[in-house]
């Protein structure tokens, strides 16, 4: 058996996901269904299971897969279970109107909680490690790292971002995420993917740790074996495993007297996100900093592209027009989510990311729980664009080296600082 050839500490974690998939499975085939909760609780359990086999085996490939495009395909895979919720409710919402408000829910919370928890989560290990590594080197107080840089390959995917934070509010100026705008986001996704896959690569020497370390360390055909399986199977629970997830959530919040639509804009991104979260964490445990903020930058670009862009189809193909409707709570979402967007590639123009600024990040997306009028959204929204401004004009002379990055050879594009990557500088 195959297994037999596995190292013991990845059999074991594989099988230990399996088991915790194993319920929903049964209770897909057996159509058993309780109550929503208990459905919520098995089945999200086997979307959060099927994500970390995903995420270890989305890892692995790039033992196989180098360069920039190994980040920007570990990020899409990384996110596949958010897609496979999101789709469902855009899906379901072309026959059920009552659906259309989830299918936005899902991709604004999912992407706040990417950019505002995400990202400073990264900075603060990024820079704690940096900073105990200078104490071991018995490094002066100016030595101390306060900032994580980024290598100059970066302004392809901050310039890609900037430009699609800039369109994004095309969708809530016009009410509406539209089949011919959703057409542009996934030609932008397509491009952004050509343009990483002819990228330089930097680091033909991958490390790896934990679980993907072990799938790594494996001979060359095992190994794919190994993750080409995790990946059809992690799919297939989390397809078999999407819909009624999506369902339980929605009931749930009608029979726990919660709101439904705060269970599917923050519930669901957790489970779904947290995979994502600790592989972007161990690449900063390790030292890579700018590895763990690339790969999820690049999950807010395909968010913000195939994600958005799939939206309307998948309307289209449930049964509904051309064009996903928003009401007014979904586009003040919208600005509020778009208008974090600007703020966070405004931080990171330079391609330095410091301390301050994820102290600022995370405290502004925790406000959002706090200020939950429709006003104070488009105030906190006003408060992004003003910090955006500011980052902006102090960085200005980054401001056109990045956003012409995605347009210049990449051999053209200038060294930021991060070339000698600040959470890595102790080597």
């Amino acid at each position: 058996m195959i297994t037999r050839s596995l190292p013991a500490p990845l059999v074991r974690r594989i099988l230990l996901c399996l088991a915790i998939a194993v319920p929903a499975v049964v209770f897909r085939i057996t159509g058993f269904a309780p109550n929503p909760v208990v459905d919520l609780v098995v089945f999200g359990a086997a979307v959060v299971a099927a994500s970390f086999l995903l995420a270890w085996a989305a890892e692995a490939a790039q033992k196989d897969i180098s360069g920039a495009l190994a980040i920007a395909i570990l990020a899409l895979i990384a996110v596949l279970p958010e897609y496979a919720v999101d789709l469902y409710y855009a899906f379901r919402s072309g026959s059920d109107p009552a659906y259309e408000q989830f299918a936005a829910a899902n991709m604004t919370g999912s992407n706040r909680l990417l950019l505002g928890f995400g990202w400073p989560l990264v900075v603060f290990v990024a820079l704690f490690i940096a900073r105990r590594a200078a104490a071991a080197r018995g490094a002066s107080g100016r030595a101390v790292p306060r900032a994580l840089d980024l290598p100059g390959s970066s302004r392809l995917d901050v310039g890609v971002l900037a430009i699609v934070a800039v369109i994004a509010f095309v969708i809530p100026l016009t009410g509406q995420i539209a089949l011919w705008f959703g057409i542009i986001l996934i030609a932008i996704f397509a491009a952004y993917l050509w343009r990483a896959g002819n990228a330089a690569n930097d680091d033909d020497d991958e490390e790896f740790v934990g679980t993907a370390a072990h799938i790594a360390g494996l001979p060359a055909r095992l190994r794919k074996m190994t993750f080409v399986a995790m990946f059809v199977v992690a799919a297939a629970v989390i397809l078999s495993s999407a819909e009624p997830f999506a369902d339980a959530l929605v009931q749930s919040g009608s029979s726990l007297g919660i709101d439904s639509y705060f269970l599917v804009q923050w519930l669901a991104p957790l489970a779904t996100e947290a995979p994502e979260f600790i592989v972007a964490v161990l690449f900063a445990l390790r030292g890579e900093g700018a590895a763990a903020i690339g790969t999820l930058i690049a999950s807010k670009i395909n968010q913000w592209t195939l994600l958005v862009g799939s939206l309307p189809i998948a309307h289209l193909l449930g049964g509904g027009g051309t064009d996903l409707p928003l009401d007014e709570r979904q586009v003040e979402e919208f600005v509020l989510t778009a208008s974090q967007t600007v703020m966070g590639v405004a931080i990171i123009v330079a391609l330095r990311f410091h301390r301050w600024a994820a102290i600022a990040l995370v405290a502004l997306f925790a406000l959002q729980f706090v200020v939950t009028g429709e006003t104070g959204r488009y105030v906190l929204s006003t408060v992004h664009i003003a910090v955006a401004l500011v980052a902006l004009w102090l960085q200005r002379r980054d401001i056109l080296p990045t956003i012409t990055a995605p347009f210049r050879r990449q051999s053209s594009i200038a060294a930021g600082p991060g070339e000698r990557e600040l959470a890595g500088s102790e080597r």
